[in-house]
């Protein structure tokens, strides 16, 4: 199942403001997803920016894909980088080895 994170709509009509899903990537976009790692404002100055760092990792580590605005935001956050820094699941699956 090839998963993605992206934004959900929500809000009403002129007002949108989004949460950050991981949802299949054949779900519609406002559709079914599997777990909410935040919230995305883009009215107020500056923009309203939350995401759930530990949840984030965890998705990206398992393979999610994100989204061209989802990275960016993953981006200015800083969560991109620790990513990038950390590794992919490899290495997280080899701390936990050395654990056992």
């Amino acid at each position: 199942m090839a998963v993605r994170i992206r934004l959900r709509r929500m809000g009403t009509k002129k007002r949108p403001f989004y949460r950050i899903v991981v949802a299949d990537a054949r779900s519609p976009r406002d559709g079914r997803f599997i777990e909410t790692l935040g919230q995305y404002d883009p009215r107020p100055e500056p923009s309203l920016i939350e995401i759930d760092e530990a949840k984030a990792l965890e998705w990206l580590r398992k393979g999610a894909q994100p989204s061209e605005p989802v990275k960016k935001l993953l981006q200015l956050k800083g969560i991109w980088q620790r990513f990038r820094e950390g590794g992919g699941a490899a290495e997280e699956e080899e701390a936990q080895q050395g654990e056992d």
